[in-house]
């Protein structure tokens, strides 16, 4: 029984007046009953008050918890907000291109682990029978009807060379066997492109246009069975030469901005269609061109499209004659002899039917671009950079094998033998990068950060290269004339520099900014959370929360990392034998411990790079650098696995030590200047954690230098004396055969070589022996010596213009002489005829 207080009292008392006379016991049994309960409710209650307390306390503990999950989400929702007011609204148009291309050895960069072993397994460039055939017969032969110096001053090629591209198919490489294209693989239209390269440049870019944007692969892939039928058969057999036009006055390298080339959907007579202006220029093969695919800025304002197609980018298909439509104007690329020029129309009618694609595909044109894009910047310009460094080193150390001062061959020289030791190992990774590419190409991947890195990197070595080649030629490469194969790519190099965004802006901007964005591996989910809706918002904060921890131990995981792998890095590097690479499994797996370290740290440094929130785009010097050490890693990656491909051409290894040491050493200054000059409001923060990740013990911990004087003597060598790495080189160049008739300086002076060398070689011995030569010796010193006179001649002309070579001309400045002359008594210095001074 429970009893209140004021009952207990109350019964105590009535019990109590009734306990005197007869009812006594009964009184005292009651008070022992009234014990029992009050014992009975003094349990009972203290029970119920631990109860109470055990159930406050619970309460307690739940409203605490509640309001710490309250605050806790709170702080959450304060970050994602302040998030959101740093990282600007993505566009249609970037989240378009965010979601376009794929991402693979990139992403495995930026996650700090990248596995050279999983490069090994999976890609693999490969050339067909049928492919390798084309480019010993057709190739070598569009070569032997180009002769590069009367391309450059011609401006053109002549018919029977552009009706033999026609006939063979050389503009329809890509298109498939179905639609009466070649159907090759990514890697042989490379290596079709790098050998038109070794002798006209201009034909390399006239082939490639067509192989890359087209707009042939863009139809293949996504155009209407009509338009298929109509234009893929006649693109195969070179009916009609296609062009893309894409790049405007106020364009730029931002040429998806499409200022100025806008159309309107409209109905005309029954029929939908656009009605649309543009002004294109720097397009290639449109002066010549059958059909132009068209980038435009679709706008719908009366909502005709329905729901099919949107607007935005599209991709029109115009044949030449289409009214209003003027093509025909020529730009003139520095000397270059590719047909460049313009685009334009005012007003021009385009049926639904002429949109790639169709209707459907209208406001897909970023789409089709970024996908095809990969092999226009990732291939094709590169492959131009693959020509240039096999056309230097096999060429240029022939020629400085070849060429004498004061009696001694000038590859002897120090100053020589570094440039060519450098152009040699840019060259061996230009190839590399290219053969890579192209096996991630043929593996169905588009990889856009990849594609620029190979862009940027391979055009600024193919020119760094053609310097090299200059200065070591030096007089000879600077005259022109059919004696000259350097010149005219020392001319083009910078042009394909400009093209599809000038290398500037692709380092300084386009690298990173997609890269951190499409290829860190919590990036793109974070970013994404950040531009949901306001009715999502919930489901936002907590994705972004689940993001930004993972951002945070991806940071950590990579410091822990950087500060291990650089410590173990700069022992190895100290302890490393300066022989050491001449085993190939020594050499491969030091390099790649070396690039895993250099991963680390970059993907660190990217993490960081999130301190600066959406003010990233605008610190351009910070992107070039962190872009310059992913190049760097990248292509050292490249480099391992076109050694593990390779190994056994007797000198590789010496000549990718060459190659690694640079650009280990590359990767490393440019993160250092990176760590020295990290801006933001929170940069000596990141400064300070970058500096104790990627360089825990200073300059110790900088362990990368550049090559030693002895393997660069080692690698010049290799490439100037008969040698596998000069055969290596040599592969994939043009090549007169052997015993024509026909002059060609390359051809002639790599066979000169092992001539030159063996005559140097018996000059050396008879000195020595201090002997005349034997009959024998003699004629192979004079064989030799006549090479050498014939090699190191250059061209001359009677003439160099119309003008010139019109009888009874003079040129200005000898008419001013004449006229000078004629107002003065003493004509000349000697008489004629009287053999003294007037």
């Amino acid at each position: 029984m429970i009893f209140s207080k004021g009952a207990l009292t109350k019964i105590k008392v009535q019990n109590l007046s009734k306990g005197t006379g007869s009812n006594s016991k009964s009184t005292t049994q009651s008070l022992s009953t009234l014990a029992h309960d009050f014992t009975n409710f003094k349990q009972s209650n203290n029970s119920n008050k631990n109860n109470n307390k055990n159930k406050n306390t619970t309460i307690a503990t739940l409203v605490q918890s509640r309001n710490i999950v309250g605050i806790s989400h709170a702080i959450d929702k304060r970050v994602y907000k302040w998030a959101q007011s740093v990282m600007p609204p993505i566009s249609k148009t970037e989240q378009i291109a965010l979601g376009s291309g794929t991402i693979g050895f990139d992403r495995d960069i930026f996650s700090g682990s990248p596995s050279l072993q999983h490069l090994i397994k999976t890609y693999q460039p490969k050339i067909s029978p049928e492919e390798q055939a084309f480019l010993d017969e057709k190739v070598s032969h569009l070569c032997e009807l180009l002769n590069d110096h009367d391309v450059s001053m011609q401006k053109d090629f002549t018919k029977e060379a552009w009706d033999y591209m026609r006939n063979e198919r050389f503009f329809g490489m890509k298109i498939p066997k179905e639609w009466g294209g070649l159907g090759f693989s990514t890697h042989a239209v490379s290596q079709v492109l790098a050998k038109l390269a070794t002798q006209c440049f201009d034909a390399n870019a006239t082939v490639a246009v067509p192989n890359s944007l087209g707009p042939g692969e863009l139809l293949a892939r996504y155009g209407t069975d009509e338009q298929k039928q109509y234009f893929l058969p006649r693109l195969a057999d070179g009916t009609l030469i296609p062009c893309f036009g894409l790049t405007g006055p106020h364009s730029g390298s931002d040429a998806t901005s499409l200022i100025g080339s806008d159309c309107v959907v409209e109905m005309r007579d029954g029929e939908l269609g656009v009605c649309a202006s543009f002004k294109k220029r720097y397009i290639t093969l449109a002066p010549i061109a059958g059909v132009v695919g068209l980038g435009l800025n679709l706008k719908d304002p009366h909502g005709l499209l329905g729901d099919k197609g949107s607007e935005g980018f599209t991709v029109a298909l115009l044949e030449r004659d289409h009214p209003g439509l003027r093509m025909g104007k020529r730009h003139m690329p520095l000397n270059a002899a590719f047909m460049n020029g313009t685009v334009e129309g005012e007003d021009v009618w385009i049926p639904m039917s002429m949109i790639l694609g169709g209707q459907e595909r209208c406001g897909f044109g970023w789409n089709m671009f970024v996908e095809c894009l990969a092999e226009g910047r990732g291939v094709s310009l590169p492959a131009g950079s693959i020509g240039a460094a096999r056309g230097v080193a096999s060429a240029v150390g022939a020629y400085a094998r070849v060429r004498k001062q004061f009696r001694v061959p000038i590859a002897e020289f120090g100053g020589i033998q570094e440039a060519l030791a450098s152009a040699g190992s840019d060259g061996l990774i230009t190839i590399a990068g290219g053969d890579l590419m192209n096996a991630i190409v043929d593996n169905h991947e588009a990889p856009m950060v990849i594609s620029s890195v190979m862009k940027q990197n391979c055009t600024e070595r193919g020119r760094r290269i053609v310097e090299k080649g200059m200065d070591i030629a030096a007089g000879s490469a600077i005259c022109r004339g059919n004696n000259n194969y350097i010149g005219n790519a020392y001319m083009s190099l910078p042009i394909a520099i400009t093209v599809e965004g000038a290398n500037i802006m692709t380092r300084s901007f386009q690298i990173i900014g997609q890269g951190l964005t499409r290829c860190h591996p919590h990036m793109l989910d974070l970013i994404t959370s950040l531009q949901a809706p306001k009715s999502a918002e919930k489901e936002a904060v907590d994705k972004f929360v689940k993001q930004f921890h993972k951002i945070v131990g991806h940071g950590l995981t990579n410091f822990a990392q950087s500060l291990t792998r650089g410590i173990g890095s700069t022992f190895s590097t100290k302890m490393r034998s300066k022989k050491a690479y001449r085993d190939g499994d020594k050499l491969l797996e030091y390099h790649e411990k070396q690039l895993l370290r250099l991963s680390a740290n970059f993907a660190l440094t990217a993490d960081l790079c999130f301190t600066l929130g959406g003010s990233l785009k605008f610190e351009e010097l910070l992107m070039g650098r962190l872009a310059d050490a992913l190049g760097a890693i990248y292509l050292g990656y490249a480099t391992l696995h076109h050694y593990h491909r390779r190994r056994g051409i007797d000198g590789l290894e010496a000549l990718t030590e060459h190659a690694m040491l640079r650009l280990e050493k590359e990767a490393q200054d440019a993160l250092y200047a990176a760590s020295n000059n990290f801006p933001g409001v929170l940069g000596p923060v990141a400064s300070t954690v970058m500096k104790m990740g990627c360089f825990p013990l200073g300059n110790m911990t900088r362990p990368y230098k550049e090559p030693s004087d002895t393997l660069t003597k080692e690698v010049s060598k290799l490439m100037t004396t008969p040698s596998e790495i000069r055969g290596f080189f040599q592969e994939g160049i043009y090549m007169t055969p052997p015993g024509s008739d026909a002059v060609h300086q390359v051809s002639d002076l790599i066979r000169a070589v092992p001539i030159c060398v063996e005559a140097d070689q018996i000059a050396s011995r008879i000195r020595k022996e201090k002997r005349q030569p034997t009959t024998e010796e003699a004629e192979k010193i004079a064989k030799a010596d006549a090479l050498r006179d014939v090699l190191v001649q250059v061209d001359v002309f009677e003439h160099l213009t119309t003008e010139e070579a019109m009888d009874g001309y003079v040129r200005p400045a000898l008419l001013g002489t004449e006229e000078r002359l004629a107002h003065l008594e003493r004509k000349r210095f000697v008489e004629q005829g009287h053999g003294q001074a007037a």
